[in-house]
Formats: C-alpha cells, sequence, structure tokens
C-alpha cells in the first residue's frame, strides 16, 4: 500500500492540532482544496481586504466572487457586526486571516457562520500557537490553512487541518491531481534558502543584499502589491476552477507552491518542525517587547495581558510609514508583509465586491508596520533613531 505524500509531516501537526490534516506544499494550496471542496463555484466568500494579494487570486482561482468585509482599526481583521445583514444573507463561505497572528472574532463569526448554515474557512497561515478561549487557531472552522514557510522559516510545506476526518482521503486525492513533478535544483534552492536569508542577517549584510536585489530587479514585486494584469486576469475567470488559468498570479513569491517536494526538503522541514515551540517562545518575548512601546495598538496591549501571543509579525502603528519601510533597510530591517492599498482598492469592483465601509482598512494597511518579534531589539532601536511618531486612527 502507497503512503500519501507528506504523511508523517500530517501526523505531526495532526498530533498538534488534534485534527486530521492534510501536508501540501504550500499554504496557498491547502486555502484552494478547502475553497474548491466546501464552496460551489460562483459562491460568494466574505474576506477581510487587508489581505495579501495571493490570496484574492486563490479565491478567483477556485471561481468564487470574494467579497470585501468592514474590519477593525486596530487589527485588520473582519469585524462582524460592521457586516450589513443582506451581505451576510448573500455568502456561501466566511475566510478568516487571522493577521499577522492577530485571532479573527472567530468565536462570532463560527456562531454566524452556522446560523446562516455556510462553511467557515480559516486562513491560519500566521497564527501557527495562537489560541482563543483555549482553543487553536485552526480548530474553529470546516477547514484551516497553515504555512510552515511562516514561524518556521521553512519557504515551503502547508497544511489543511479538517474538522471531519473523513474528509482527508478526498482531499489528498485532489490535492494529488494539483501536484506537478519536483526538482531537484528547485528543492536544494528551497532547502538553502533560508539558511543563506540567516546567514545575511548574521553578518549584517541586509541592506547590501537588498539594495542589489531592487537595483538588478530581481524582486518579483516592484511595490505592495504586483501588477494586477487585469485585461489578462478577467479571462481567467471563464475557466474558473482552474489552478493553471491563474497561475502567473498564484505563483508569485512562490514558484514551487504545487510541486511536489522530495525529502530534502520534507526532511528539513520536519526538523523545522520540531523546533517549533522552541521559535513560538522567543516570538512571545519579542512580542512582549513590542507590545510595551507607544506604537503599540490598545487591542495589542490588551492581548498581551491576556496571554501573549507568538505572533509572525507584530502590528505597530506608525506616522509616515512607506519612508519609513525604506528608511528601516539601513538599520538591517526588511519589512515585509505589507498589504497596501487594501485588495477592493487594489482589485476594483469587477473582481471583488467592495467594502461598505472601507475607511478603516485604509487607514490601518497604511499605517502598520508589521514588526517580526525575532528582531524586536533591532527594530526598536531603529525607530527610536528615526524619531518615528505612533499613529493613531482619527477620533481614537
Amino acid at each position: 500500500m502507497t503512503v500519501p505524500y507528506g504523511t508523517r509531516l500530517a501526523a505531526r501537526m495532526t498530533r498538534r492540532l488534534g485534527r486530521a490534516c492534510v501536508y501540501t506544499p504550500s499554504a496557498r494550496l491547502a486555502l484552494y482544496l478547502a475553497l474548491r471542496r466546501w464552496c460551489r463555484p460562483g459562491g460568494r466568500v466574505l474576506m477581510s481586504p487587508v489581505n495579501d494579494d495571493v490570496i484574492l487570486f486563490v479565491v478567483l482561482a477556485a471561481g468564487l466572487r470574494p467579497v470585501q468585509a468592514p474590519v477593525s482599526v486596530w487589527d485588520g481583521n473582519i469585524d462582524p457586526d460592521a457586516v450589513p445583514e443582506s451581505t451576510w444573507r448573500g455568502l456561501d463561505a466566511v475566510l478568516t486571516t487571522n493577521l499577522y497572528g492577530m485571532p479573527d472574532r472567530v468565536v462570532e463569526i463560527r456562531r454566524r457562520c452556522d446560523q446562516l448554515g455556510i462553511p467557515l474557512i480559516e486562513d491560519a497561515a500566521h497564527a501557527i500557537g495562537t489560541h482563543v478561549d483555549g482553543r487553536p487557531v485552526g480548530t474553529f472552522g470546516e477547514a484551516a490553512a497553515f504555512s510552515l514557510s511562516k514561524h518556521t522559516a521553512g519557504m515551503a510545506g502547508g497544511f489543511l487541518a479538517v474538522d471531519d476526518p473523513r474528509d482527508r482521503r478526498e482531499l489528498e486525492a485532489l490535492r494529488d491531481d494539483l501536484l506537478v513533478p519536483g526538482r531537484l535544483r528547485a528543492d536544494l534552492e528551497t532547502a538553502l534558502r533560508p539558511l543563506a536569508r540567516s546567514a545575511v542577517r548574521r553578518l549584517g549584510l541586509v541592506r547590501p543584499v537588498w539594495r542589489t536585489l531592487q537595483r538588478l530587479g530581481l524582486l518579483e514585486r516592484d511595490g505592495y502589491r504586483m501588477d494586477l494584469h487585469a485585461a489578462r486576469l478577467a479571462a481567467g475567470a471563464h475557466k474558473a476552477p482552474s489552478l493553471t488559468a491563474y497561475e502567473p498570479w498564484v505563483r508569485v513569491d512562490l514558484h514551487t507552491y504545487r510541486a511536489r517536494q522530495g525529502p530534502l526538503v520534507r526532511g528539513q522541514l520536519g526538523v523545522r518542525l520540531a523546533a517549533l515551540d522552541r521559535t513560538l517562545t522567543r516570538c512571545r518575548a519579542g512580542v512582549t517587547r513590542l507590545s510595551d512601546s507607544v506604537w503599540a495598538t490598545p487591542l495589542l496591549r490588551e492581548r498581551a495581558h491576556d496571554g501573549v501571543l507568538p505572533l509572525f509579525r507584530v502590528p505597530l502603528l506608525v506616522q509616515d510609514r512607506d519612508t519609513l519601510v525604506d528608511r528601516l533597510v539601513t538599520h538591517g530591517v526588511v519589512a515585509g508583509y505589507l498589504y497596501d492599498p487594501p485588495l477592493d482598492d487594489y482589485a476594483g469592483e469587477e473582481f471583488a465586491d467592495p467594502s461598505p465601509a472601507p475607511g478603516p482598512a485604509r487607514w490601518f494597511a497604511s499605517h502598520v508596520l508589521p514588526a517580526d518579534p525575532l528582531q524586536a531589539g533591532r527594530i526598536l532601536r531603529a525607530l527610536h533613531r528615526e524619531g518615528t511618531g505612533p499613529a493613531r486612527p482619527p477620533g481614537r
């Protein structure tokens, strides 16, 4: 009997969560599997507009209509109280974000989904190790997508955790149909890239390496968002659901997102997964330091008092954010995971239903600085040296 692909890694995550897990080469492929399994083509999915553009394209690739939700001005996650009743009644699913590891109001959202009889799918890519009411994020919905390229810095790997273990075989079969053959060269690059990144940081070479990549045009994004290419994107709608039709958008920053990785990559991911709890402990220490700073939000401080979250990035609110991001490179800090402008402004009404209250998303997206808690000391020193002022929403 053939052992399913990634069984050992999936078993580790299953023990951690207490839910059946399917291994995938990436979180974006895991999310696509969930959307295909629980949503009918043409369905409407509520999501936060403060999110990676890749996730928008995954939703479109699954043949679904993204519906942008009002969000909290403090964390960019869905504000369920601000979603109009007419919007709730027209939904086919809800996709949470848990942005930077700050949990969505998932208990309330789960309750609304139950009332409406629609599935809840959790994007837990930023939130491995985060708990709500004593339960791990990723155990509230019908399914949850996790990433190993975030907290473990594995540059690959993901899981789809499911509520009903009977769904696992079906999802494994769908995954296998979507996988493409891997290549030894790509596996070597994936295995070596985290080591190279650590060496660059340890040797103090972040600034020259980053500036060189910018000058040589080796970064896939010139700004925070990739180019939309609206005409080409619209043509893909006639072929959805289809990952192939949306490949140019879904693969950005991770071209091997559905490549069948060999034992070299999966072995390295196993080592990193075994060290996850130690990494989360270091994250909590960094979150504590950043939560005590003047740039922390009231919500972040409140969460810290209730129990420190092992955030992937700490959302600090700063003045003149875009200028600061460029200046931080001189201090050896590259600020990634900036989702500005919000998805409805970025994609337009042709590709997404706009939020009925876009103001909070626009303000948060333009002022948030996602700070790596593992670099808390370096970031705090840089902010003080730059004389960075804290930002607060108008009227707050």
